[in-house]
Formats: structure tokens, sequence, C-alpha cells
């Protein structure tokens, strides 16, 4: 069986077109999204709509969250000071722009999903916000993976895909604290584990304006990243058009995070 892994669409109807299709070429038997359907993208609505006549499994995004709860949910820190202030125009645009029942069904989505040894979540299993950096030292991650009570952990929200392999081996602990006489040595066996960024399909931030997602293979536990080009220039117009800041499209032709890093670079966020 091979299923679709997709995540991070932001309003990006093109993109989630385009994925579908080629999702369709690679005869995948079942598709999860991993959310943030909604924030910064021009068609919220039609994201949505798109994913529940699919009636495809999906996991609640940060920005999904926002947009039930408010901003105050959000746990994201931003770079700068300007790019704070175009987060929370954004956030207004797309609060303002979203039907009731659309809110209601991202209201409904669950923080994660399981299928067999599998587990899927937006961020990583503690939080919608915490990113699974392919950096993060391998006893974290290994942590996050077990925490899962899964083999292979799905993930988004860096917007960068990649794969990582945690190879089987001996693990050994030592435990101590005053209600522990002596130390406490364990040692037991840790089986292979994997994470899977599935990367985004409406605001990739790997260098190019290309839409990612995973293909994976069940049975022969294999993983696909697949890059997939679409018409991003139209989705930068509706940008514009639709009065949402105009950096949004900049970055998304280019594929690039943090434009305005450089402005302020001693910002706290206050959110």
């Amino acid at each position: 069986m091979k299923i679709a892994v997709i995540s991070c669409i932001h309003g990006n109807y093109e993109a989630l077109n385009a994925v579908l299709s080629d999702i369709d070429e690679q005869q995948a038997d079942k598709i999860f999204c991993l959310g943030d359907l909604v924030g910064y993208g021009p068609n919220p609505h039609a994201v949505v709509q798109m994913i529940r006549s699919l009636d495809i499994p999906t996991c609640i995004g940060c920005w999904d969250e926002d947009i039930v709860e408010g901003l105050n949910s959000c746990e994201c820190s931003y770079p700068s000071a300007l790019a704070e202030k175009r987060g929370k125009l954004a956030h207004e645009w797309t609060n303002n722009q979203i039907f009731p029942e659309t809110r209601e069904y991202l209201a409904t989505l669950p923080h994660s999903l399981r299928e067999d040894n599998m587990c899927f979540v937006h961020g990583s299993p503690h939080s919608n916000h915490e990113y699974l950096l392919p950096t993060m030292d391998a006893f974290s991650a290994l942590e996050r993976v077990f925490s899962a009570g899964a083999d292979v952990l799905f993930c988004g929200h860096t917007h960068v895909p990649y794969v990582r392999t945690l190879d089987a081996g001996n693990m050994q602990v030592r435990v101590s604290g005053p209600s522990i006489e002596g130390d406490k040595n364990l040692s037991f066996n840790a089986p292979l584990k994997r994470i899977v960024n599935v990367g985004s399909v409406g605001e990739p931030r790997h260098g190019r304006p290309n839409a990612t997602y995973v293909i994976y293979d069940v049975d022969a536990q294999q993983v696909t990243l697949r890059e997939v080009e679409y018409d991003y220039q139209a989705t930068c117009a509706a940008i514009i058009e639709k009065g949402l800041p105009p950096i949004f499209a900049w970055r998304l032709a280019r594929g690039l995070e943090y434009a305005e890093r450089a402005d302020d670079p001693t910002h706290v966020c206050e959110r």
C-alpha cells in the first residue's frame, strides 16, 4: 500500500490542485494531511472545501488552531518586529475571511492521527508549535518518536522536507535522585525509528517555489520526497490582489522563509 502525506497548504489552492494531480499519478491508496490548511495564502475556503470533499484525514495545524482559538494559542516566535506585524496582518485577514462552517470544521480536527505503526502530527507529538528540525539531538528526536508510540513519525511545520533514520541500537540511561537508592542504570534496545518531514504544499521554504509532499510505500518502507511544479505566479498575484502583505508573494516565488530576519535580530516575539 502507498500513502501520500501532505502538510502546510496555507490557502494555496493552485499548489494543492497540482499536488493532488501528482498523487493520482503516483497511484497512492490514501492521503493524510498534517494541517495548516489556512494562513498566509489567498484561498483558505477553497482549500478547506477540497480537503473536506475528499474526506482526507487531517490533523490540526498551528494556524488552524489560531483561527479556532485566537492568536493567544500560538507559541511560535517571529524573528523580527516586522515579521510579527505581517504575521498578525495575515491572521487578521484570514480570521475575517473564514466562514463559520470552516471555523467549525477546523475545530473538529485532532492533534494527531494513527495508522498501524505510523503517527501523523503537525509539529511534534508534544505541540503543534514545536519544530522537529533535522539538527535536533538524537536522544530528543528518539524521545519524540517513542512518545508517539510509532515506528514512523510524519510531521510538517518547518516547511522543509527531510527523512531522518534513527538506527536501531542499545541505549543506556543512568537515573539518580533523592528517591532512588543509589544510581539506577537502565539498558534497552531501541528499534529503528524514522522521522519524515513532508515539507509544505503551499509555502515551501527549501529554496524553490515548488510544492513538496511525501509518498510512503508501507510494505517496502520506502520514503519518496516529491517536488511538484505549479503556477505559483497565479497564487502570488492573488496574494497581492486580496491585500495580503506583498512580501508573502515575494518569498513564495523564491521558496524562502525569513526575508525580514535582518531588520531586528534582537527582536523578542510578544505572542
